[in-house]
């Protein structure tokens, strides 16, 4: 779900091999649809709903696990993002991901350098409605991925108002280009790669234009960009161009995007840029193919467990104590069998990754560490997860501790607030920070209940935890969304 289109793919991988099954695309212009109080309108929003609309009918008969849908750039900066998503997530019939603009450009490299391997060091740029990545990569390997503010949608209008070409528009638009991408100019400087790719819609779109006027053979060059730029300022507006090449959905946002390609090519020294076979929506369905084969394999690693490992050592988290949660927290999420669980296991996965960082809050202060970890894990780039998971992280690793209150409006979501219980539960059975019997605790559902029950022996020998579980009951009689009950047995 990109700021100027909604695409949606579906593709078959058999080892290793991608072909696509079918493919779907709407000029939504959703990135045009915020207003001056980064709000997205109600006309903007039904547009994107009704295109969801459209490729829910297309979907039906997949399984959860075989869809994924991520949103972009419009979606980050919008302030009722979450409000759009309810209805969108009720229309499309599948949960929808906003991901942060490195997740992006993280996934478009992926795409790009599965379909279109090298071995060269190579710079890959896709120009979106209203941001621009930037990766540098080996390999399949990204080195360095940014995400910049800055795009056709957004730069188109800002700069020419009315659609109208103007040389000074022009002008003004490639100095708010590059003075968004200046910082860009070091890290991704001409001496770092070998070759430039540009993935997605305006290079495909100038690519285009190139070859059907006999200019390039396809390669966008820095003399075929001023050829463009001379073809619409001849022109003098979006409406009396007319150029072979170019189509409609396209002519609105042509000048925003002739000026960032044009401010990249002179920036960083970019003789010919190549279009790329892959892209995000590519790179998102190889992600999701590591992921279903982590599921499958559990010697394979899954993209986000990297992740986690990497904010650990950042934060100089006691892993001694964080797998110590991390098991106890799963343990009792598998005896407690909650049925609002999601079928392909991510309920399980995001309550054991929270375990491992619900501590990182603690490089900050000791002081309501809880609440610092959350902040962390809401604000953190994090390869492989979604800016929406993240929340839910953080939204777990804030309710560890302390009143319930802070989580009154997650009250309705039954899996989150099981997956609290249990990170709760297993912070206070292990708050000595020692190692228990496995078998010292197991949690059981009851008609709207939930009942820890307990190793007689154990509990007679642990006071001080039994008085901690005391207090707890006592926090979900009153705040929660059931009721805690402590048994022996």
């Amino acid at each position: 779900m990109g700021s100027n289109s909604f695409r949606l793919e579906i593709a078959e991988l058999a080892k290793g091999r991608y072909k696509r099954v079918d493919y779907l695309k709407e000029t939504v212009r959703l990135g045009a649809g915020l207003d001056s109080h980064g709000l997205l309108t109600e006309e903007a929003t039904q547009r994107g709903l009704a295109c969801l609309a459209r490729f829910a009918q297309r979907l039906r008969g997949f399984a959860p696990w075989q869809v994924r849908a991520v949103a972009t750039q419009t979606l980050r900066e919008a302030r009722n993002r979450d409000a759009f998503l309810q209805r969108a997530d009720r229309v499309l019939g599948h949960p929808i991901e906003v991901i942060s603009g490195r997740e992006e450009a993280r996934l478009i490299y992926q795409g790009v350098s599965r379909l279109q391997p090298s071995e060269l060091p190579r710079l890959v740029i896709d120009i979106g409605g209203r941001s621009t990545e930037m990766i540098l990569g080996h390999g399949r390997t990204p080195q360095r991925a940014e995400s910049f503010g800055v795009g056709s949608v957004s730069l188109s209008i800002q700069h020419f108002p009315q659609g109208r070409y103007t040389a000074e528009y022009f002008r003004s638009a490639q100095i708010a280009a590059g003075a968004e991408l200046e910082e860009a100019l070091t890290l991704f400087g001409r001496q770092q790669w070998q070759e430039a790719l540009g993935s997605s819609g305006t290079v495909g779109a100038v690519s285009q234009i190139l070859v059907a006027n006999s200019i390039t053979d396809g390669n966008i060059t820095p003399e075929g960009l001023r050829w463009c730029i001379e073809q619409c300022l001849a022109a003098g507006s979006t409406e009396a161009l007319n150029l072979p090449g170019l189509k409609p959905e396209r002519k609105a946002v042509l000048g925003g995007g002739l000026s960032i390609l044009y401010t990249l090519s002179q920036h960083f020294d970019i003789e010919a840029l190549r279009p790329a076979k892959g892209a995000l929506r590519q790179g998102v369905i190889f992600d999701l193919e590591e992921r279903l084969e982590a599921a499958r394999n559990h010697r394979l690693p899954d993209p986000r467990d990297t992740s986690v490992r990497e904010l650990q050592q950042r934060f100089r988290v006691d892993q001694a104590q964080a797998n110590r949660v991390r098991n106890r927290a799963l343990s009792l999420w598998q005896s407690l069998q909650e049925p609002a669980a999601s079928a392909d296991g991510e309920d399980a996965r995001e309550l054991g990754w929270a375990a491992t960082l619900h501590e990182i809050g603690m490089m900050v202060s000791h002081h309501d560490h809880h609440r610092h970890s959350a902040y962390l894990l809401g604000h953190v780039d994090a390869s492989g997860f979604s800016q929406s998971q993240l929340r839910r992280l953080a939204s777990l690793v804030l309710g560890q501790r302390g009143e319930l209150i802070k989580l009154a409006e997650h009250l309705h979501d039954t899996a989150l607030m099981s997956q609290v219980l249990c990170l709760r539960l297993a912070l206070i059975l292990h708050h000595a920070r020692i190692e228990l019997p496995p078998k010292v605790a197991t949690l059981q559902r009851a008609r709207g209940k939930a009942r820890l029950v307990l190793e007689r022996k154990w509990a007679g020998m642990h006071p001080r935890t039994l008085h901690l579980l005391e207090e707890e009951t006592r926090r979900w009689a009153g705040q929660g969304d059931r009721q805690l009950d402590i048994v022996m047995a």
